[in-house]
């Protein structure tokens, strides 16, 4: 299943792709696609029903982002050997985990607004993994078991606030509008690999980032045994793990930001599309 949640932010309403991509809206089955919605018997309900049974969604309504409720937003860094390259890191021994604050997260096709002071703010495209299933000290064999779904996360990031602003890389991934999430959430049964999936990102229309999550560092399973053994993760919390080559952090000899006007375009294979236009707060 493809689950959307659509209308004014604040004011989401629970939908559902048929198999033509119409959005249908499942309000009258569920008030969110949130917390036990997400786990196997949630899922199960909402296969069960016949989209064509369900409401067409008319015009063209804002698309929020695809979980509702989200509980934590927990971020891995540099988990793309290609990425750790480009940016002469060294591969981490273990997971690299910071949060990005639940007020950064929009739709997919919400504008970006770069905070006041910005001069580095860049693009991350990155699978994101959304919890179904209550997960504590889970193994890695087991532990894709606990995953309601994927979807693409646009993990923005103003470089000199992660860096040079003192303290944890956080400063300077939560801010306003930094976390785009969907357009859809994708059930993990239509993900059978979630480590062969390509993924890009374009700025102004030209190839900034190709990759795939085949050169995960550590894999998503991984991430989760070692994220579930520090913490309990619940239904709805999103993980979202690293970002492949082509930041702008990383362009030699020079590297290139986000200015105002900048149009991002990125995709996961089999998880949609996302597009923001960047902006700046006032």
């Amino acid at each position: 299943m493809k689950l959307v949640r659509y209308g004014e932010r604040g004011a989401e309403k629970p939908g559902m792709l048929d198999a033509e991509g119409t959005l249908r809206d499942l309000s009258a089955h569920v008030a969110d696609i949130a917390g036990d919605v997400l786990s196997d018997a949630g899922l199960e309900k909402l296969r069960a029903i016949d989209p064509a049974s369900l409401p067409m969604v008319e015009g063209a309504p804002r698309i929020g982002a695809c979980v509702g409720n989200i509980g934590k937003f927990l971020c891995i860094g540099l988990n793309y050997s290609d990425h750790a390259a480009e940016t002469g890191a060294d591969i981490p021994a273990h997971p690299i985990l910071f949060f990005k604050a639940n007020s950064a997260i929009v739709g997919p096709y919400d504008e970006v607004s770069m905070p006041r002071g910005s001069t580095h703010t860049d693009w991350e495209v990155e699978l994101g993994v959304v919890i179904g299933t209550t997960a504590k000290y889970v193994s890695k064999e087991t532990a894709l078991d606990h995953v309601a779904g994927y979807c693409v996360v646009n993990d923005v990031s103003e470089r000199h606030f992660q860096t040079q602003l003192t303290g944890q890389w956080t400063k300077g991934k939560s801010c306003d509008t930094f976390g785009p999430t969907g357009p859809w959430l994708v059930t993990r049964d239509e993900v059978p690999n979630p480590q062969d999936l390509a993924m890009s990102l374009d700025v102004n229309g030209k190839r900034m980032q190709t990759g795939t999550t085949s050169t995960m560092i550590f894999t998503v399973a991984e991430i989760i045994e070692h994220l579930s053994s520090l913490m309990t993760l619940h239904p709805g919390d999103v993980i979202t793990t690293g970002t492949p080559p082509g930041v702008g952090m990383g362009i030699k000899p020079d590297p290139v930001y986000l200015k105002k006007g900048d149009v991002m375009e990125l995709t996961i294979e089999g998880l949609g599309a996302q597009r923001q236009t960047v902006t700046e707060d006032a």
